[in-house]
C-alpha cells in the first residue's frame, strides 16, 4: 500500500500530518510508502521535531513549492498552482505511484483535482463525498457532504448505487438501505428538487434493478435511530448536516464535562464512569473516522476534516488503504454497468 499524503493540507499543517503519518507507519505494517507532499524545507523540519526518521525507506518527501490556502477558490486554484502539494499528491495517484490520495486541506480544490486529473468513472456525472455518522446500528454514511452543492436529481441516484457498493465492500453489508434526506417521510414532503429525486429513486427501486433497498424519505433524527446504510442530500445540505452533527457533539461533551466537575459526588461518578465516557468520546467524535472517501473518481481519494488532529490523519490513510484494498471503485463500475447507468 502506497499514499500520497497532501502533508501541508489543514488548519494544522504540517505537524497533525506528519503526526499522523508517524502513527499509521507504526501502526499498519501493509504500508509500504507513505509519500509526504509539500514544501520540502518545513517538512524536513517537522520530521526533525517529531522524530519521523527520513531513513525509514517507507518515508519519502516530495516537493511541492506552493499550498492551497483553506479559503481559496479551489478550481481556480488548482489551475493556478500547478505546483501545489494537492496536485502534485494527485499527479501520484494519477500516475500509479500511489494507491490513495489523502488531504485535510482545501475540499473544493482536492476534488478539482481529482475529477481533472483522475477523470470520473463512466457513468457519473460528478463525484461525491461519503462521510460516516455513527448511529444505533453502526455507521450511515451522508452522500453528498460537500462536493456538489448544485446537485440533479440524476447524481442523487448515481450516488445511491456507488454509496451501496462502498457499503457492500467496506462494510460487508448485503442489502445497504438508501434512504432520502427531506423535511418528513411521507412521499409527498420536501422541496421540488427532493420530490423530483424520491421519484426517480422509487422507480428505479421498482424496476428491480436496484443494488440496495430505497426506504423512501428520511429525516435528520433518522441518521442516528433508524437502520441505514446511506442517506442521499445535495452537497450543500449534507455539508451543513455534517458540521452541525460535529459542533452539537463537541458542544454534548463540553457542557457534560462541566457538569460532571461541578461538584465532588458527581466527580466520583465520573471517574467510577471514565471508560463508558472515553468509549462514547471515541465512537462519537470525527477523529475516529478520519476522513472520507470521494466517490466517483479513477482513484482513491480522501477528504480529512480541516480542523484534523494527527489521530484523525492517521484514520484517514486507514480509510484509504480500507477503501483500496476492498476495491470499492471495481465494485461501483460493475454496479453502474450492471444496472446500465
Amino acid at each position: 500500500m502506497k499514499v500520497a499524503l497532501d502533508a501541508m493540507g489543514g488548519d494544522h499543517a504540517p505537524a497533525v500530518n506528519i503526526g499522523g503519518a508517524k502513527e499509521a507507519l507504526q501502526l499498519y505494517p501493509s504500508i509500504e510508502k507513505i509519500f509526504l507532499v509539500g514544501d520540502e524545507t518545513a517538512l524536513k523540519a517537522e520530521c526533525a521535531k517529531q522524530g519521523l526518521s527520513l531513513a525509514d525507506p517507507r518515508v519519502e518527501i516530495v516537493h511541492a513549492p506552493e499550498t492551497v490556502g483553506m479559503a481559496e477558490s479551489g478550481a481556480k486554484a488548482v489551475r493556478g498552482k500547478k505546483k501545489s502539494s494537492i496536485n502534485v499528491a494527485m499527479d501520484l495517484v494519477k500516475s500509479g505511484d500511489a494507491h490513495a490520495f489523502i488531504s485535510a486541506g482545501n475540499t473544493g480544490a482536492a476534488v478539482a483535482s481529482a475529477t481533472i486529473k483522475l477523470r470520473l468513472i463512466e457513468g457519473v456525472d460528478r463525484a461525491g463525498i461519503a462521510s460516516g455518522l455513527p448511529n444505533e446500528y453502526g455507521i450511515c454514511h451522508l452522500l453528498d457532504a460537500g462536493a456538489n452543492p448544485e446537485a440533479k436529481p440524476e447524481h442523487l441516484l448515481v450516488y445511491a448505487i456507488m454509496g451501496a457498493a462502498f457499503a457492500r465492500g467496506v462494510l460487508g453489508i448485503k442489502q445497504p438501505k438508501v434512504g432520502l434526506m427531506s423535511n418528513g417521510e411521507e412521499d409527498e414532503k420536501g422541496t421540488s428538487f427532493t420530490k423530483e429525486t424520491f421519484a426517480l429513486l422509487k422507480q428505479f427501486a421498482d424496476s428491480g434493478k436496484a443494488p440496495f433497498e430505497f426506504v423512501g424519505n428520511v429525516e435528520g433524527h433518522d441518521l442516528f435511530e433508524t437502520q441505514l446504510d446511506v442517506v442521499l442530500c445535495d452537497g450543500f445540505t449534507g455539508n451543513v448536516v455534517l458540521k452541525s452533527c460535529e459542533a452539537t457533539a463537541k458542544a454534548m461533551f463540553k457542557w457534560l464535562k462541566a457538569e460532571l466537575t461541578s461538584t465532588p459526588i458527581r466527580m466520583l461518578g465520573a471517574k467510577i464512569s471514565k471508560g463508558a465516557f472515553v468509549a462514547l468520546k471515541e465512537r462519537a467524535s470525527a477523529e475516529s473516522y478520519g476522513g472520507s472517501p470521494l466517490l466517483g473518481v479513477n482513484g482513491v481519494v480522501i477528504i480529512a476534516h480541516g480542523g484534523s488532529t494527527a489521530v484523525a490523519v492517521r484514520n484517514a490513510i486507514r480509510v484509504g488503504m480500507e477503501t483500496y484494498e476492498h476495491k470499492v471503485n471495481p465494485h461501483i463500475e460493475e454496479s453502474l454497468k450492471r444496472v446500465g447507468v
